[in-house]
């Protein structure tokens, strides 16, 4: 491995310990040339995945964006950094263990939205917003309105979003273009 530091290829491993539920390897190295130190994490991989995207590139799959949407997404939420980092590794492990090489990057979305469904429904709602490009304030009620509700419960005033040309809009704290008012 090379240093990073000063570029010399001769590094000797120091200590090595299982990292991430067993799924990669910490190991800490020392530059023989320069004697600086620094960290490298190993993790299996199956195959190279490439994403097909909308427009039909074929582009390499990268695990840090994957990380970084589904980081984006349950950002301010009650959601720990080890949970996020299950999350992804047992994404990235169905996509692996899915035999294809070429994922269609629908597919992968529509694998998270699943995932964050059960975890976070406001992370759902905001990968959602992303991955469906929502444009108008009824792409988010269709979405609102489509999360079930559990037997007993009602849903909320603020997901029931009433017709923005409609008297009752106004009366019920929604202004003309459908947006909740305080």
């Amino acid at each position: 491995m090379r240093c990073p530091f000063c570029g010399h290829e001769d590094t000797q491993v120091k200590d090595s310990r299982p990292h991430e539920d067993g799924t990669a390897i910490r190991r800490r190295r020392i530059c023989a040339s320069c004697s600086q130190r620094f960290t490298t994490i190993e993790r299996v991989q199956l195959r190279d995945l490439y994403v097909v995207k909308a427009d039909g590139r074929r582009v390499p799959f990268e695990r840090d964006k994957l990380a970084r949407s589904i980081r984006v997404a349950l950002r301010k939420r009650p959601v720990d950094e080890d949970r996020i980092d299950r999350i992804v590794n047992g994404l990235v492990r169905q996509l692996e263990a899915s035999g294809e090489t070429d994922i269609a990057s629908r597919d992968i979305g529509k694998l998270v939205m699943d995932t964050l469904r059960e975890v976070d429904i406001v992370a759902y709602i905001r990968f959602a917003s992303v991955h469906w490009d929502f444009r108008e304030t009824k792409d988010f009620a269709a979405i609102l309105e489509s999360i079930p509700v559990g037997p007993g419960e009602e849903r909320p005033a603020a997901i029931r979003v009433p017709a923005a040309d409609s008297g009752a809009a106004v009366a019920s704290g929604y202004g003309p273009d459908g947006i909740k008012r305080r």
